[in-house]
């Protein structure tokens, strides 16, 4: 059985690479947020495997490249966001450079002892023509993309040095219509069918670069911005802000909680996770003490905060004041982290209507498990046994 991964590859051309490769006789395994959209892929073709490229799961990249029957990796799974540099949080930067950047890296290396072998092997990786010329108001995934064409450049460099016939297949478009990424809802899979095609059939032969409508645009695309880039970026920028396309407005979704995080444990680590999963930046607030639980610390502040900063989850450690809206006031979160046992309490409910236009309040249900009351008490009882 030969199987196709396609990181991805749930919408827009990851999805249309999918299909077509049904009618090639592979099975897919298809890595992405959710499902494919619903009818598009024939049935009983693939199999779903959730995957968060924000947070990468080593151990389950190394399995997948040790199935001897994947024969085919094509990573399409990208973001990006047309506007001014000012617009664009830190949070959404690491986002961005993750995914498009990072991510991209880290699957292509687990599988680098497939590609830099003697057996077939084909492989594949979006670019974009914005990793080939200066793109102002693309700066951030322009930058991105850059470090996968050189990226992919090289390794191509090494792997015809080592006498390999496999190669990366670099894709770098323009815009595609009939994708999410063009700003559809949907994907419109008869508008990228014949882009598929050439993809896929300059995968099969080993190609390093495959521009689409290189001769008919790009090829003077390139020349003019090798001519004078700064002609170029000027004209790139103007059109950008003529077309509608750019998007001047903060779009990042910053979220905030507090706790004592005293004897940190899984629980804490859940909860963390979960907050992340639901914004782009998230800031944790941490306690002097437990006092206003009723509880006294066991681990100094110092200490507590550098447990909870060392978490990947974590973007930002602050100290927390004592109520969230004067924490509000000092970030500016719109997205406001706390247990479920808080609601209909007399201070969330005063916070509800303080927030009712500017913060979403997200109550987290308490899951079966480790708690610091837990530990808590059993360290108390074997220091009284003393």
């Amino acid at each position: 059985m030969k199987k196709a991964l396609i990181i991805g590859g749930s919408n827009g051309i990851g999805l249309a690479i999918g299909k077509y490769l049904t009618t090639q006789n592979y099975n897919l395994i298809i890595c992405d947020l959710k499902e494919p959209e619903e009818g598009m892929l024939p049935e009983d073709s693939y199999i779903f495997r959730q995957f968060n490229m924000l947070d990468y799961d080593y151990a389950a990249v190394e399995t997948l490249s040790k199935d001897t029957d994947i024969q085919l990796l094509m990573i399409t799974a990208g973001i990006g966001r047309v506007a001014d540099l000012e617009y664009l949080h830190p949070g959404e930067i690491h986002n961005l450079i993750t995914i498009d950047l990072d991510s991209t890296l880290r699957i292509l290396r687990s599988f680098y002892y497939r590609i830099n072998s003697d057996t077939l092997f084909y492989c594949g990786v979006m670019g974009s023509i914005a990793g080939w010329i200066s793109s102002p108001m693309f700066s951030v995934y322009a930058a991105a993309k850059a470090g996968v064409c050189r990226f992919v450049e090289s390794v191509n460099i090494e792997l015809e040095e080592k006498h390999r016939t496999n190669r990366i297949l670099n894709v770098s478009p323009g815009s595609v219509k009939g994708t999410r990424f063009n700003g559809a809802s949907t994907t419109d899979l008869a508008l990228i069918e014949e882009l598929t095609k050439e993809i896929v059939g300059h995968l099969f032969d080993h190609d390093t670069l495959f521009i689409p409508k290189y001769e008919e645009v790009y090829k003077g695309v390139i020349e003019r911005y090798q001519k004078d880039p700064h002609e170029y970026g000027i004209h790139s920028y103007k059109y950008k802000l003529s077309s509608g396309r750019a998007k001047n407005e903060y779009k990042v979704k910053i979220g905030y909680l507090s706790g004592t995080f005293d004897l940190f444990h899984v629980g804490h680590l859940n909860l963390l996770r979960r907050a992340k999963e639901q914004c782009d930046y998230l800031i944790v607030g941490v306690h002097y003490g437990g006092a206003w639980k009723g509880k006294d610390t066991f681990i100094p502040l110092d200490e507590r905060k550098a447990i909870v900063a060392a978490c990947k989850y974590v973007d930002q450690v602050v100290d927390a004041p004592d109520e969230d809206d004067a924490a509000w006031d000092l970030y500016h979160y719109n997205m406001l982290f706390v247990g479920s046992d808080y609601k209909g309490t007399e201070r969330f409910n005063r916070y509800e209507k303080e927030f009712k236009d500017k913060v979403r309040i997200v109550y987290f249900p308490y899951t079966k498990g480790t708690s610091s009351t837990q530990i808590r008490s059993a360290i108390v009882a074997a220091t009284e046994k003393k």
